[in-house]
């Protein structure tokens, strides 16, 4: 089978969308999906930062969204082909933490998203001239018209819903979500600090008003900080003089919860300095630094800890956050600017820039 796919050839180079040959049907447990649309994410660009870890060439791409055209069946595979589906992380389901309802931390996480997938003989992807290319990039790589999943990362959704904008919902949007929701759970009465208003932030700040908590977010951009006072935070400016004791007065005492997506390492300290006694801050963000804690920011019971993918069941956070955002109360749609897959490098230049901040690629769909 004959598609088209973003192939990122070198670490340097921009994407080259070319055709790419998938050599195999879907085993057992996997799915073939025809993807309707797929969010970029900074998780994505930083392959191009990864040091050499992350194998090149590569389809990445891991917030797909489609409809299953093949299926390989299976005992645990409950989707049908028709179904429409929303890709998220991979998992292997079989071991403590899985078991555990805590897929976020498979013992193979790493292996199975970011290093090169599941163990596998032939090679599954190539290019034209049948070279592999790395596959299941998130156990996706769907930056391309078709991907091979296994049925445990996708997540069937209504087929009323305009499947092309869902992708985002697989990761950037679960996470910032899933923290409020499921890390934190955050609700009427509780105070929350989001540190930067990105896709995840914002996503954050919108799961938190629908919880019905009180956040304040802070960033250094002024339009992301009025999309966050649209979504219902108080906006403050990061580098703003007093910045924690503003924050402590916004929240009658210091916050209860602060997120930080940013990874700077003043914000942290900043936004520990701001929570209440006994709070806690979350890390989404990946640090590449050593982080220092300034003296005093752990006082008085308060904690701080690493969140991954939002803390999220997929299958279960997904579909709520579909509802919610059919009752009006998880706008991420407002977030989404849509390019056609063969755009992706000018979606990536705007994504830096951050004149965007959730690109989602439309592949034209056309097998050959």
């Amino acid at each position: 089978m004959r598609f088209q796919a973003a192939v990122l050839r070198s670490y340097e180079d921009p994407f080259a969308v070319e055709e790419v040959a998938l050599r195999t049907e879907p085993a057992a447990g996997e799915l073939l999906v025809e993807i309707a649309g797929c969010g970029m994410c900074r998780t994505d660009l930083a392959v191009r930062r990864s040091a050499g870890s992350s194998p090149l060439p590569a389809v990445l791409g891991h917030e797909g969204s489609g409809v299953v055209v093949r299926s390989g069946g299976g005992p645990d595979n409950a989707i049908s082909v028709g179904d429409h589906v929303v890709l998220s992380f991979d998992s292997c389901g079989h071991c403590q933490n899985c078991r555990g309802a805590a897929p976020a931390y498979c013992d193979s996480f790493a292996s199975l998203n970011l290093f090169g997938g599941r163990g596998e003989g032939a090679p599954r992807l190539t290019d034209a001239d049948g070279r592999a290319l790395a596959p299941r990039w998130f156990g996706q790589s769907s930056f391309a018209e078709y991907a091979l999943v296994s049925a445990r990362n996708a997540v069937r959704v209504d087929t009323k819903l305009p499947v092309e904008m869902l992708g985002p919902l697989g990761c950037g949007f679960l996470t910032g979500a899933g923290a409020v929701l499921n890390t934190f759970s955050a609700g009427p009465g509780d105070s929350l600090v989001v540190l930067g208003a990105g896709a995840v932030g914002l996503a954050a700040v919108m799961a938190a008003t629908a919880a019905g908590a009180l956040t304040v977010a802070v960033d250094r951009h002024p339009r992301r900080l009025a999309l966050a006072e649209r979504f219902g935070a108080i906006p403050l400016l990061a580098g703003t003089a007093g910045l924690a004791e503003r924050i402590r007065r916004l929240t009658d005492g210091g916050a209860r919860y602060a997120l930080d997506t940013t990874a700077s390492a003043p914000l942290v300290n900043e936004g520990l300095r701001a929570l209440r006694p006994t709070g806690s801050l979350g890390l989404v963000a990946r640090l590449h630094d050593p982080l220092p804690l300034e003296p005093g920011t752990l006082d008085r019971g308060r904690s701080i800890r690493h969140i991954c993918e939002g803390d999220a069941v997929p299958g279960l956070l997904i579909p709520l956050l579909t509802r919610l955002w059919q009752a009006g109360r998880f706008p991420f749609d407002q977030l989404i600017r849509t390019y056609p897959l063969t755009d992706i490098n000018e979606a990536e230049r705007d994504c830096e820039a951050g004149r965007v901040v959730k690109p989602v690629l439309l592949p034209a769909g056309r097998s050959r």
